[in-house]
């Protein structure tokens, strides 16, 4: 097999997993807002496990579009700050911008 084929099927196989992360994002965000409808008691299992799957899955979107995890931290952490000057409500209200921010700091180290 060439170089040339060997790189078409690459690019093909990511396109294909660009599709797959886009439709589980999807899918693991109308599970979140069905899970929250519901109310069902004890849920927190569940609303956990489908965040932490909505975050791997924006993790390896960017990693598949060419964006290292460190750089989707920098822009999430560099978001949270400007959020914070702008004075958002989450921020305001609840200061959870501060503690997000304070959280990417101390990961990074």
């Amino acid at each position: 097999m060439s170089n040339q084929d060997k790189n078409n099927i690459d690019i093909g196989r990511n396109i294909k997993m660009i599709e797959f992360l886009k439709c589980e994002l999807l899918n693991s965000i109308a599970i979140l807002f069905d899970t929250l409808v519901r109310n069902v008691k004890n849920s927190q299992g569940a609303i956990l496990e489908v965040l932490a799957n909505i975050i791997l899955v924006t993790y390896s979107l960017g990693k598949r579009l060419g964006m290292d995890y460190t750089t989707v931290d920098k822009k999430v952490q560099e978001m949270a700050k400007l959020h914070m000057l702008e004075d958002h409500h989450l921020e305001k209200w609840y200061g959870d911008l501060s503690s997000l921010n304070q959280h990417l700091k101390n990961r990074g180290k």
